[in-house]
């Protein structure tokens, strides 16, 4: 199926119906109507490759990010969704598995189809990477994080801030006997800082942990409820569970319940993100909103601008207590 197909079932010339699917040039809205039926009729899809020749980029904004069966992440796509569905601009979503040299293959493979812009979730990469980024000629935008130093523009929140924050919320409380569960992978940086953060305001107040443990692999349920489970095995007195995410605390909640343990005065207990999926268990755990949608949405207004800037544009997670944390 050709151009010249289309212009013969519309009665119209092949620059007429270039000018129409490109949306160029002053065409009545009568002969723009006719022509989109006419390639909708024959089931036309035009050649982007061959238009990108003549304007050195396409209409897709390439989005690298870690993993798409981390619950994080699907909602910054949403957010970059909803911003590009009104525009020409389509995502093109690669994943890096936590691998900084394959983030920098995505980011290579995607930057040779010269997108529009470029979406990378994170600060934290290869030397190479961040020398493509630099040099992209188009706009880029790493999210999710401002801690650190961005190759272009950024939208995010401070992670090791939002550790903090939660520190002093859990101590306001009253909170003194605190464990941490958390990954120990290092290639997660952001729960890294968020640890750093919260270790760092717990010392602040003249306290240390009392325990904490780590575990590899991935979060879940039956990560969390194992955790729990080590952890008050080891150090029964504790009164607060601090967790990397909410998927875990989702199971350190039903493991502590099953237990008969009063929340949240016996035990207390938080985690991070504020995951929807989890509004159906018994108590609302304690959480910190990281704003992933918004952060989302805003990367995609700096790609629909076209704005090749260095702008960083922090924003403020927000604590929500539920129902596993005393009053303060």
């Amino acid at each position: 199926m050709t151009l010249r197909d289309v212009a013969e079932a519309a009665g119209v010339s092949e620059m007429t119906v270039s000018r129409v699917l490109r949306n160029r040039g002053d065409v009545s809205e009568r002969t723009r109507a006719r022509v989109f039926e006419a390639a909708r009729s024959l089931g036309y899809v035009p050649n982007k490759i061959a238009g990108a020749l003549a304007s050195n980029r396409v209409n897709l904004v390439g989005v690298v990010i870690p993993s798409l069966s981390n619950m994080v992440f699907p909602d910054v796509l949403h957010g970059i969704d909803a911003v590009l569905d009104s525009t020409e601009l389509q995502p093109v979503v690669g994943t890096s598995q936590y691998d900084l040299g394959r983030e920098e293959k995505v980011i290579y493979e995607m930057l040779s189809w010269r997108p529009s812009g470029l979406i990378v979730a994170g600060l934290e990469h290869t030397d190479a990477a961040r020398a493509m980024m630099g040099n992209a000629g188009v706009p880029v935008v790493e999210v999710m994080d401002v801690d650190g130093s961005p190759v272009a523009a950024a939208v995010g929140i401070s992670h090791e801030a939002a550790g903090r924050a939660m520190a002093e919320e859990i101590i306001a409380r009253g909170y003194r006997r605190i464990g941490y569960l958390g990954s120990s992978s290092i290639a997660d940086a952001r729960a890294q800082k968020r640890y750093r953060g919260f270790k760092t305001a717990v010392e602040a107040a003249g306290m240390k942990l009392a325990d904490e443990i780590f575990y590899d692999g991935m979060s879940g349920f039956g990560t969390g409820r194992g955790m729990t489970k080590a952890l008050l095995d080891r150090s029964p007195d504790l009164d607060f569970l601090y967790y990397n995410t909410d998927m875990n605390a989702a199971g350190g909640l039903l493991y502590c319940l099953e237990k008969g343990m009063d929340i949240p005065n016996q035990i207390g207990m938080a985690g991070f993100n504020s995951f929807e999926v989890l509004d159906g268990l018994p108590m609302h755990i304690a959480t910190m909103d990281s704003r992933r949608s918004e952060i989302g949405r805003r990367a995609a207004e700096l790609m629909v601008a076209n704005a090749l800037t260095q702008e960083i544009i922090p924003l403020t997670p927000e604590f929500l207590p539920g129902d596993t944390v005393r009053p303060r």
